[in-house]
């Protein structure tokens, strides 16, 4: 592994950009769903283009996760962040207070961008700078934060008194983070990233590695399941019967699990030489949520919320697998950008025909069911995901 110019950075900043980064990777997305029905009756506007919002996240990072890679390789990892960045900024701060949909719509489109350039090369970027320990410590604090952020993002819409609010409040550590990445930038150089094995830098196809392609479909699923509960959980339990309050609170206990896989999920894998059965029960759990929200949702939703929320832990698990079964930054980076975008194009794909089938149908039941079978999916691309092997080799054999 190299760089075109290496620089090392204070450990203080390494954790704190990355903790702020983190922290903004899902609040800006988690905190739309609670609020989804008053800008649905601010705007006016059917449960079908409602679903193009719960959609657009995934869609987005899957389009700007194949532009994340080459554009990092040509500007560097910490140029691409921070550009990212200030397309976050610029999103939240403007998109609450427009009156026309489409134009929400176009900034909406700004914050997935910012994130989803984070999102796909911030792994990388710990790869790239951190190492031994502090590389262990750095994606703990990167999981843990998305975490938090997954768990604060929904609580905006309870202490704040309109949506506008409730959307509004993310861009201040979104203006953070941006504060942290100037500081960076000077320090660390145009840091492309580089890879060889065995002195030469393997170009092979990503999708020519069997466990890259499992982590592709396990992230996907996974995602796949995030992207509904942040899109339309809130609705399906205020919809069964449940308060608005309770739903958002639901949602953020969801959250709470994410905090509590990312601080395990990461310390797990480089401990145990087995992994496989992590990813079955944390499948199980998942499915049993969705289980419970059909059968019962109003008789226990947070119990429900509580089963998804430690089947959630396959995210930071699979977030984990990106740099454990790699050797170097580039290949990190890349099977971060193959992963991902695949990943998200399934998790788009979903939550917009979660609209479309529960318009269609009138009630939850077909949709229950279908990710209760997607589930089971998640379990056996799980199987293989974790197993383990480092892509470097699968691509150099």
């Amino acid at each position: 592994m190299g760089l075109a110019f290496r620089r090392t950075l204070a450990p203080v900043l390494l954790f704190t950009v990355v903790c702020l980064t983190a922290l903004n990777l899902r609040s800006g997305i988690a905190s739309v769903a609670p609020v989804l029905g008053q800008i649905q009756d601010f705007f006016g506007i059917s449960s079908g283009q409602a679903g193009l919002l719960t959609a657009l996240p995934g869609l987005c990072f899957a389009a700007m996760g194949l532009a994340a890679v080459p554009i990092a390789r040509r500007v560097g990892l910490s140029r691409t962040l921070a550009g990212g960045t200030v397309a976050l900024v610029a999103g939240l701060g403007l998109r609450p207070w427009v009156s026309s949909f489409p134009l929400f719509v176009a900034l909406t489109l700004c914050v997935v961008a910012g994130i989803a350039l984070a999102n796909v090369l911030l792994p990388a970027w710990i790869k790239q700078h951190g190492s031994g320990r502090t590389l262990v410590a750095l994606m703990t604090t990167y999981t843990t934060m998305l975490g938090v952020s997954s768990a604060l993002g929904p609580l905006s819409a309870v202490t704040q008194r309109s949506w506008q609010g409730a959307l509004w409040i993310w861009c201040l550590p979104a203006i953070a983070q941006l504060v942290a990445w100037i500081v960076v930038l000077p320090k660390a150089g145009k840091d492309v990233a580089h890879g060889t094995v065995d002195g030469a830098e393997v170009q092979r196809p990503m999708f020519t590695s069997p466990t890259a392609v499992a982590m592709l479909f396990f992230f996907g699923l996974q995602s796949t399941m995030a992207y509904v509960q942040m899109g339309w959980l809130p609705r399906m339990l205020v919809e069964k019967g449940v308060s608005e309050n309770t739903a958002s609170v639901a949602l953020a206990v969801i959250g709470v699990f994410n905090i509590l896989g990312g601080v395990v999920m990461p310390w797990l894998i480089s401990r145990l030489n087995r992994l496989t059965p992590v990813p079955v029960v944390l499948s199980l759990c998942t499915c049993a949520g969705w289980g419970g929200v059909l059968v019962a949702a109003d008789a226990a939703p947070l119990i429900w919320a509580s089963l998804m929320g430690i089947g959630g832990m396959c995210f930071p698990l699979a977030l984990a697998l990106l740099t454990a079964r790699t050797r170097t930054a580039l290949t990190t980076a890349r099977l971060s950008g193959f992963v991902q975008p695949g990943g998200y194009v399934l998790a788009g794909l979903v939550p917009l025909s979660v609209g479309v089938v529960r318009g269609a149908t009138g009630d939850w039941t077909a949709v229950l069911i279908g990710l209760m079978v997607l589930c089971f999916c998640m379990l056996v691309a799980g199987l293989r995901a974790t197993t383990r092997v480092y892509i470097d080799d699968e691509l150099a054999a």
